[in-house]
């Protein structure tokens, strides 16, 4: 994928299919088995130009399952977990195509990508399915451009296999045969398939560390080697390898500049989020310190307020020669407020000790008579929590009975006021 930089990049991508339900997904966006799309960038009236080098005879998984009836492959000793599948992604960035002319130059270049990608699998029968997408819609250089743009690519969906050999064992009856070759076989392996292997310098030698192991190169960077070398050959001399050390997907333009740029903004705001953190930190650990030194400070006043006013009383008076004590005007007044708000202290003092007292004889006696009155109240409350509906009843018959009593005496009360009268 280019880096819209201007420069056109072959690029080349290698992803695993752990499971059938992402084989499932990458058939029906490949074979564009559904009638509507997530992306919106496809164009459905379009997708007849798509091209298949190899179309699938069935689905992906039973295809899978026919090449091992064949004996094709073999999946002897394959965990139930292994990766059975996956896909090769080739590109180049639209500009490409558009300032060669377009589809028809996209046609013949995925044709000898095809064969790139036939040696790279290791045969065109490990091969699932292969097609190049010339439906998807390049939004960026289309409104650029005023005119619609496509973005030609290929998708390869294969088998990874190596060749295995199975040698004769110590069972075997003819002694001659043990370890012999029995028979070889295309091991499917995913792991085997995609090896680092030793990096080579211009003359063809290892690119060794400082502590003599070899420099290994990773598996995607041998197959965008691979794919490079493939379509220089055949004569693509006007484009360059994808850059090294990409990890850059099969992506539109703007999309590729999108998560660009969402990278970077995650980035900035994580930094945003770790500053932001320390401020308040920092913050919250200066308020702290404020709170103390205000507390010490007010400790320290009142202290030296403390000190300063018994320094004085001290210092007051002058002994004269025969050992008495004079002292000024300003001095005698001083030592009269003093004990004046000595005395009235003291006698503040014992009014509140006083009340103090008072307050606690009358809560002693409050307390007696709660203890009295729940002692008398005691045979209710038990009656109301055995029997609440009848103690309920009866006291609201005793109250009607009151009540109609006091109703039937008024009128006497009444008859014989007058007679008085």
């Amino acid at each position: 994928m280019a880096r819209n930089d201007g420069i056109d990049r072959t690029f080349a991508r290698n992803q695993d299919l752990p499971t059938l339900d992402d084989v499932a997904k990458v058939q029906e966006h490949n074979e564009r088995e559904k009638d509507s799309y997530s992306n919106q960038d496809i164009d459905t009236t379009q997708t007849y130009r798509n091209i298949h080098f190899k179309a699938p005879a069935g689905s992906y998984a039973a295809m899978f399952d026919q090449m091992i009836a064949d004996g094709t492959i073999s999946t002897r000793g394959l965990k139930a977990d292994a990766m059975k599948y996956g896909e090769l992604i080739f590109d180049v960035n639209s500009a490409y195509f558009h300032n060669h002319g377009g589809y028809e130059y996209a046609k013949q270049f995925y044709t000898d990508a095809y064969k790139a990608a036939v040696e790279i699998v290791g045969g065109e029968q490990y091969i699932l399915s292969a097609v190049m997408h010339a439906d998807e819609r390049n939004r960026a250089m289309s409104e650029a451009l005023g005119q619609d743009v496509y973005h030609y690519h290929l998708h390869v969906v294969y088998v990874p296999v190596v060749e295995k050999q199975i040698l004769w064992s110590k069972r075997c009856k003819d002694k001659a045969l043990v370890g012999t070759v029995k028979e070889t076989i295309m091991q499917v392996s995913r792991s085997k398939k995609w090896l680092s292997q030793p990096a080579l310098d211009e003359a063809g030698n290892p690119v060794l560390q400082k502590n003599g192991k070899p420099v290994l190169k990773k598996s995607y960077s041998i197959l965008q080697d691979d794919f490079y070398q493939h379509m220089k050959a055949a004569g693509y001399t006007d484009v360059e390898r994808g850059e090294r050390g990409s990890t850059e997907e099969h992506l539109t333009v703007t999309q590729f500049k999108v998560a660009q740029e969402q990278q970077r903004l995650e980035d900035v705001t994580a930094q945003i989020a770790q500053t932001e953190q320390a401020l308040d930190t920092a913050q919250a650990a200066v308020e702290k310190k404020q709170k103390e030194l205000q507390s010490l400070q007010r400790q320290t006043k009142e202290q030296r307020t403390t000190a300063l006013t018994v320094q004085e009383i001290r210092s007051m008076g002058k002994k004269t020669i025969i050992g008495n004590v004079t002292f000024t005007p300003s001095e005698c007044d001083t030592l009269k407020d003093y004990a004046v708000s000595g005395i009235l202290a003291k006698a503040e003092n014992s009014r509140l000790e006083a009340k103090l007292q008072s307050a606690q004889k009358s809560a002693a006696v409050w307390k007696q008579r709660y203890k009295s009155l729940k002692e008398q109240a005691r045979p209710y409350l038990e009656a109301v929590k055995l029997a609440p509906e009848k103690v309920r009843a009866f006291l609201n018959a005793i109250l009607t009975r009151t009540r109609d009593t006091k109703q039937h005496d008024q009128p006497a009360r009444r008859k014989s006021q007058d007679m008085e009268l």
